[in-house]
């Protein structure tokens, strides 16, 4: 079964991926498509749509795909769909069996599957580490991709590139099943990477978009940075031990403790070395301060890879692998501080910048990332079950806040900005009633998922005794109020007021049924994925729920003083959750003159937030800049007029000047050849008569 599980959506994507490339060799047999070709330049009707489709998202605010098919459907396109969404389906219902069977029953599984490689001491078994912390992820996973599959049949229906489509997203989701299968650091890294390589393809999937293309090139350099420093952590923990496999890491972990690893001349604690590099991994994968960056753009690529990788997979990649490596932060308490302190001012910086957007995904965007914020302070106070319950909580309702707008997008015929949308409640309202409910349980109004799992973390906050344990606190919580005026911002400017757009108002219609069932579901997730399993995630089951899956210190208490906070403290985030509700509402229905002339008033700071701090410029001037300058000078100066002008174009240059004139002494012609001998002994009957007569 649970390599079923895992290999089902790989099967998809070889069949997808073999239905796409006879579909295009059908198409053009026995060559291969030019560029013509691949954008669909065939005609001018079809040029017209792409462009109108596609290219023009940047300058009025349309989504990533076009009013009509810039082509003809690629042969098997229905199969594709059809074998794919199936796939993930079966894989999605053997997970929740797992999930019972594991989290449970406590059947707990490692299934080898081969050895990978052996080189010397590294030795490297690809096989299955099945346990309750590995069901968790396989239930998130496997559930929402299912539902994205299901959902992108309808969104996607006009474009002429199914087949390849659906073949990346459960490419995307086998890469991701092998991260949270892995049993040892080199598989894992392998699932990392893949899900990198996925989220490329996915992201520039209209590749023929410039702003496509630069988002997902933004994602993979960016990742890079933090794969950089993942990689290292990876070689620091074999160097160390001398494995990879994560029993004996784990068993050999309390030793490195009291050893240093010399780094430029100074000598730092292993462990604290060791579990900073790691999370410089997780900063990249899960867009955290100071790797944020690619996130945002990545809204570029379709609205269900927006729901499936930045809501519910990829982006959590980097909290799983610090839960799946708690024996060792419970070793650091530095780490611990550093991932605190990250995770709280991402939580509140990505909540500042939500305030002021307009693009209807990007504002869940920055929730996300706030969101993620919120989960690496579960991670950096001790609470791991706590933060994997959010993550747990906040893939039902995040994916439905994505697909929600994928269905408003699909409905005002490709627009994304909430300035032009209004008053589509009466238009869509099995939309606008998913959309509240997803809203509901992002700002944790009670009883909702959100509720039980965010404000579990706001707790374990408070009663940290971590040395940043206070801002963090202070930063979640401020962060509850943020989040939930930008959300009911959201809802307010789309569904309520006046229509801004009477043409698109007018055209709005509900989407289709294969969209809406996905919806309903993640609805009703997004409701009962709290309370029904608060006690296994944050209660007293976990120990009994969780095992040996997640590793708690012996004087890591926080599970149990989190139930001891004072009134005011459990209470502060639903007030601040109402505060934030009741100045959305002025600000959007009451008094929607407000926010434009409190923009005036502040020009200085809402261009701050609407630039998002201005972290682009600052990377384009201090990174960027250098290093292209440093590219353009090698080119020109180093490669260009060093090593070609003294090369090629220089030295080589004078040699084949050289012989160029010698070989016009090369006539063939017999009395040429006497004569220069004849010339040859006048000057050496003259040296020799010279050199006699000095003697």
């Amino acid at each position: 079964m649970y390599q079923a599980i895992v290999f089902l959506p790989l099967l998809g994507f070889l069949l997808a991926g073999l239905i796409t490339i006879f579909g295009a060799r059908a198409r053009f047999p026995g060559k291969s498509p030019t560029a013509q070709d691949a954008l669909g330049h065939g005609s001018h009707d079809t040029h017209h749509g792409a462009a109108h489709g596609h290219d023009s998202h940047a300058a009025h605010g349309h989504d990533d795909h076009g009013h009509g098919p810039a082509e003809p459907p690629a042969a098997g396109s229905r199969i594709a769909e059809l074998i794919t969404t199936t796939l993930l389906m079966i894989s999605a219902i053997l997970s929740w069996i797992a999930f019972v069977q594991i989290g449970f029953s406590g059947q707990e599984a490692r299934v080898p599957i081969f050895t990978w490689m052996t080189s010397g001491e590294l030795s490297v078994a690809w096989s299955l580490r099945i346990d309750t912390l590995t069901v968790v992820m396989l239930v998130v996973v496997n559930t929402v991709s299912a539902l994205v599959h299901l959902y992108s049949i309808g969104y996607m229906h006009e474009d002429p590139h199914r087949p390849r489509f659906f073949g990346y997203l459960s490419l995307f989701t086998f890469a991701m099943l092998m991260l949270v299968t892995s049993d040892n650091l080199v598989q894992l890294f392998f699932g990392w990477e893949g899900v990198g390589l996925a989220s490329y393809l996915l992201i520039g999937f209209w590749y023929y978009k410039p702003e496509a293309n630069a988002a997902a090139i933004k994602a993979f350099v960016v990742n890079r940075v933090g794969d950089f420093g993942f990689a290292l952590g990876i070689f620091a923990l074999f160097m160390m031990v001398g494995a990879v496999d994560f029993d004996t890491v784990f068993a050999q972990a309390p030793s490195l403790t009291t050893k240093t690893i010399g780094l430029f001349g100074w000598q730092i604690d292993a462990m604290t070395l060791i579990c900073l590099f790691l999370f410089m991994g997780a900063m990249g994968k899960s867009a955290q301060f100071l790797l944020h960056t690619w996130l945002p753009d990545a809204m570029e690529g379709p609205t269900p890879v927006s729901a499936l990788i930045h809501a519910a997979t990829m982006v959590t990649a980097g909290v799983f692998m610090v839960a799946r490596l708690s024996p060792l932060f419970e070793l650091s308490h530095t780490a611990q501080m550093v991932v605190l302190f990250i995770g709280a001012t991402t939580a509140l910086f990505a909540a500042t910048i939500g305030l002021v957007q307009n693009d209807i995904k990007r504002i869940v965007a920055y929730s996300t990332c706030s969101q993620l914020g919120y989960m690496f302070v579960a991670m950096g106070v001790g609470a791991y079950s706590v933060g994997m319950f959010h993550l747990f909580t906040h893939a039902f309702f995040k994916a439905l806040l994505f697909l929600g707008s994928g269905s408003v997008i699909h409905a005002m015929h490709h627009e994304q900005d909430i300035r032009n949308m209004g008053g589509l409640r009466d238009r869509i309202p099995f939309t606008y009633i998913v959309m509240v409910v997803g809203t509901l349980a992002l700002t944790g109004f009670p009883l909702t998922a959100g509720y039980f799992s965010k404000d579990a973390i706001i707790e374990a906050a408070f009663v940290s005794h971590n040395p940043v344990a206070l801002y963090a606190f202070l930063s979640t919580a401020a962060a509850a109020l943020l989040t939930s005026f930008y959300s009911w911002r959201l809802v307010f400017k789309t569904f309520h007021g006046t229509p801004h757009d009477m043409t698109h108002y007018r055209a709005a219609h509900e989407s289709p049924m294969v969209m809406l069932i996905p919806l309903a579901v993640l609805a009703l997730g997004s409701v009962l994925a709290g309370l029904p399993f608060k006690e296994i995630f944050a209660g007293h089951g976990v120990e009994g729920f969780f095992r040996g899956s997640l590793t708690f210190a012996k004087d890591n208490k926080i599970l149990e003083e989190m139930h001891h906070v004072p009134l005011h403290v459990a209470l502060a985030p639903t007030v601040l959750m109402a505060v934030g509700f009741v100045i959305a509402w002025i600000f959007y229905i009451r008094r929607p003159d407000i926010p434009a002339e409190l923009a005036r008033q502040h020009d200085v700071l809402y261009r701050f937030l609407l630039n998002k701090w201005y972290f682009d410029e600052i990377y384009d001037f201090l990174i960027v800049r250098p290093v292209k300058w440093l590219g353009w000078t090698l080119w020109k100066r180093g490669d260009g007029w060093l090593i070609d002008g003294f090369g090629p174009d220089g030295v080589s240059a004078r040699v084949l000047d050289v012989t160029r004139n010698a070989i016009r002494l090369q006539t063939g012609y017999l009395y040429h050849y006497a004569f220069a001998m004849l010339i040859g002994v006048a000057i050496f009957a003259t040296w020799f008569m010279f050199s006699v007569g000095v003697r």
